[in-house]
């Protein structure tokens, strides 16, 4: 009996599609206004992106990178699906480090001017 050889993939290729897919919709939603925006930042045809929001296939190549390049959503879909977790979390900290000093100015605007700044 001959071993099988080959390329082994953790995840399938309908996993992929069924994840960006999710990933776009919950970006763009599901519009024509989303498909036009897909088109404007990939040049891919309409069917093309249809299908992709639909999640009958998923982007590959140059589509793939242009789109990564516009949504943060596929960048983090596609760092998950290739188990780059680390990545993923590096990625978040400049957006939470801006919701942290936004909680911060929130706090100090409710809790008003301290007793300590207050000059005499």
């Amino acid at each position: 009996m001959i071993a099988k050889v080959g390329n082994f993939f953790p995840i399938s290729s309908e996993v992929y599609a069924h994840a960006l897919a999710s990933a776009l919709l919950d970006e763009l939603g599901n519009s024509h206004r989303a498909i036009k925006t897909l088109r404007n930042w990939t040049n891919a045809s309409e069917r093309t992106t249809k299908n992709w929001l639909a999640g009958a296939n998923g982007p590959s190549g140059l589509h793939l990178i242009e789109i990564m390049r516009h949504s943060d959503a596929v960048l983090h879909t596609v760092l998950k699906l290739a188990q780059r977790r680390s990545i993923v979390a590096v990625a978040l900290l400049p957006a939470l480090s801006q919701r942290l000093i936004e909680t911060a100015e929130l706090i100090d605007a409710c809790l008003g001017p301290s007793p300590l700044s207050a000059t005499s």
